[in-house]
């Protein structure tokens, strides 16, 4: 049995301001963010990657997490996160944090759906030149998503949110492409292309009924951006849980990039809503 050490020592805890700070100060992949509620909870809303474990069960799981990452723990509003890291310190964890509040002091996008949800699109042993053609595929729905509600859009200010997320999705593609370029060196990127599958948007939805039920909803600038800035949260909730699930470290790498750059999305979207609401541009 593994002795629990420095047991009554306290976590430091963090605020959600640092840890936005810290999160954003920390490439994909390089800590863990860990979520000890239940799974009806984590299912109705968590912090976007995060790792279920809950607390009963943490002391026969810890072994799948990586004592030489940093941990930020949470909960509903911080106590069970706060036994959760003084354990994970007795059990050899060198940084270990608390989310001061929980997820209820949380200021921000959250993810939602159950720890499986759209974890049935990969096997969890592709290769990178599959994942690839996944993102691309994922990636270029997103941009038609786009390019459909910007065809229709009538506001000014909705349209310039539209026709910035083509771009960003454009140039996110092209970046896939040139992953692929560096994997299969010669090899024709159109072949790839022809592979690509474009029913799945990022974050796992189907293009045409999510289109269907938003809509409406995206006529104003504020329901654009809410619907966006979702989007980005669930991309980058499952690219995150596709990372956890790949056994390929090449393939994990890469999936980890991608999450990188959605929160630099996510990050880049959350910046326009606040000057927005700083200049009285929505309620």
């Amino acid at each position: 049995m593994v002795q629990l050490r420095k047991m009554f020592s306290l976590a430091e805890n963090l605020d959600v301001e640092q840890a936005r700070k810290f999160m954003a100060a920390h490439p994909e992949g390089s800590y863990t963010l860990l979520d000890v509620r239940q799974p009806s909870e984590y299912e109705e809303e968590h912090l976007p990657g995060a790792k279920l474990m809950p607390l009963g069960q943490l002391g026969d799981a810890v072994a799948a997490l990586d004592k030489h990452k940093p941990v930020i723990t949470y909960c509903a509003i911080g106590g069970r996160s706060r036994v959760a890291a003084q354990l994970l310190q007795g059990y050899g964890f060198q940084e270990v944090y608390n989310l001061k509040g929980g997820i209820k002091a949380w200021q921000g996008y959250k993810a939602s759906g159950p720890v499986g949800l759209n974890l049935d699109l990969v096997r969890g042993d592709e290769t990178p030149v599959e994942i690839a053609a996944l993102a691309i595929g994922m990636e270029e729905s997103l941009k038609q998503f786009y390019q459909t509600l910007l065809a229709t859009a009538t506001d000014a200010e909705v349209k310039a949110l539209f026709s910035k997320m083509v771009e960003v999705s454009d140039l996110h593609k092209q970046k896939f492409l040139e992953f692929y370029r560096q994997l299969e060196p010669g090899k024709d990127v159109a072949a790839l292309e022809a592979r690509v599958q474009t029913d799945v948007m990022e974050g796992g939805y189907h293009m045409p009924e999510f289109l269907e039920k938003n809509k409406a909803h995206m006529q104003t600038l504020m329901g654009a951006l809410d619907i966006a800035m979702m989007l980005e949260t669930q991309a980058l909730d499952l690219y995150r849980r596709f990372g956890d699930k790949a056994a390929v470290p090449a393939t994990k790498d890469f999936l980890l990039q991608v999450a990188q750059e959605e929160k630099v999305h996510l990050n880049m979207l959350g910046d326009l809503l606040e000057e927005k609401v700083k200049a009285g541009a929505v309620g």
